[in-house]
């Protein structure tokens, strides 16, 4: 006699600045495991697979970011201990002070993972984590936008603004994704693990969910760097902004600005996170993906126009950056130039 599979009581975690289209993605997507594709193919509907309630610290309605009013199913207190949760994306400024809902948010989470649930993340979801400490000491992921910002905040994290999806901790047991969109990866990780690898593949074609092997680092901007007060730095940063493709530019930034190439290189990466050298290669490799996705140059002449002198440095560099070579850069990008 088959086994009856457990129940995966989920808690998705909402508040005003979540992410309303992540949340009710993730509600939708874990109803239909065991329904969906049955329906599709006239067999008998499975039992739940995936018990999800969408929690607040209240359960009180509220209006997000858009306006738009929601309601969660209940609040935190009250709630028994889940299986799983889930964080999505919120809508805040990675540099400001973190929402007071946090503060009733942490203690919860810690208890829930504490107890025995897996704590799971999407995009910016990553700073809650970061805040109840669960990630310390681990690879992390999160938006490419918010990774520094993380790492700066909480120094005990190694961010990998490059992954897409992160499993850590002791039983993997700590999972978090990358940008809004790669919900959908964490779904097909979940519904992998909780039910199985054929629902998952089940899943991913009727809600057209593919993964995004290739990660998260070509879609960032390489210069949205972290904010600083130094006024030398940033006299600094916008000189390099028109120059970054001259010859030994870091010299010249040395020389404007009176110091030597050690001690800027000291106060620039205080103040950034990065040496002078990266930041010109940020800024080359970021006007280099401009040119790809707007024009039909050949890559040796974007090499030299953003300061190569050999276009295999070139080459390398973006690879590195980006984590691709700049020729599949072009041809992911076409259709969006086409359009």
């Amino acid at each position: 006699m088959k086994t009856m599979q457990k129940t995966c009581r989920t808690a998705v975690l909402t508040m005003p600045c979540a992410g309303t289209s992540t949340v009710y993605s993730i509600l939708d997507v874990l109803a239909g495991v065991g329904r969906d594709w049955e329906m599709l193919h006239g067999a008998q509907p499975k039992p739940p697979i995936f018990e999800a309630t969408l929690l607040s610290v209240d359960g009180e309605a509220y209006d997000d970011v858009n306006g738009r009013r929601i309601t969660p199913d209940g609040a935190l207190q009250g709630y028994t201990q889940p299986d799983l949760v889930i964080v999505a994306d919120l809508h805040i400024d990675p540099n400001a002070p973190l929402p007071e809902e946090f503060e009733k948010l942490v203690p919860w989470l810690v208890d829930a993972h504490s107890n025995g649930a897996m704590i799971t993340s999407v995009c910016s979801g990553a700073l809650l984590l970061a805040a109840a400490g669960l990630l310390d000491g681990l690879d992390a992921t999160s938006h490419w936008g918010y990774c520094d910002a993380i790492a700066q905040r909480f120094p005990h994290i190694k961010m990998r603004r490059e992954r897409i999806l992160i499993p850590a901790g002791e039983g993997h047991r700590i999972v978090t994704a990358g940008g809004a969109s790669a919900w959908g990866d964490l779904m097909l990780y979940l519904i992998g693990r909780f039910a199985s690898p054929e629902e998952a593949r089940q899943m991913a074609k009727i809600y057209l969910l593919q993964p995004h092997t290739e990660g998260q680092l070509h879609y960032a901007s390489l210069v949205a760097g972290a904010q600083h007060d130094d006024a030398l730095v940033a006299d600094a940063q916008v000189w390099a902004a028109d120059n970054y493709a001259l010859p030994s530019p870091v010299t010249a930034m040395a020389e404007r600005s009176g110091l030597t190439e050690r001690s800027l290189l000291r106060r620039f990466r205080k103040a950034t996170g990065q040496s002078p050298v990266d930041y010109i290669q940020t800024l080359r490799i970021e006007e280099a993906k401009q040119m790809l996705e707007t024009t039909d140059m050949p890559i040796e002449d974007i090499a030299a126009e953003v300061g190569y002198i050999e276009t295999s440095s070139f080459r390398n560099s973006f690879r590195r950056y980006v984590g691709m070579p700049a020729s599949m850069y072009r041809k992911k990008r076409l259709p969006l130039i086409a359009a």
